[in-house]
């Protein structure tokens, strides 16, 4: 039980944090790219790459952060349904812009913050 209060509570920090970040960054562009959640899952890939390299910490501390804030962080089914958008407008070039990118960058981001990680 005690887990799954910490999964909670960081479930709950890590989609408020989404909701602000995300929102935040997509207002400041007039774009059909989704920048907000471009910005999420990167940085979301990066923080979990310092989280994972960080092998000494406690079980717990992952759950709260790695389980339960990073996965209501970041947000795979926003990303598909956001490509899945830009296909639908026809925007293809758009669309396979935001998937390889994500796709590559996120690859990067998430080896960064494990070296990161590392370090620390």
């Amino acid at each position: 039980m005690n887990i799954l209060l910490l999964v909670a509570a960081g479930g709950f920090l890590g989609a408020v944090c989404r909701f602000l970040l995300g929102n935040f960054v997509q207002s400041k562009h007039r774009t059909d790219f989704p920048f907000g959640t471009f910005v999420i899952n990167l940085t979301g890939s990066f923080l979990l790459g310092i989280l994972f390299a960080q092998n000494k910490l406690h079980p717990r501390v992952f759950f709260f952060f790695g389980t339960g804030f990073m996965g209501a962080y970041t947000t795979f089914s926003t990303f598909e349904l956001e490509s899945n958008e830009l296909r639908r407008k026809n925007k293809i070039l758009l669309c396979l812009v935001y998937l390889l990118s994500s796709a590559l960058l996120g690859i990067l981001f998430a080896y960064l913050g494990y070296r990161v990680g590392k370090i620390l």
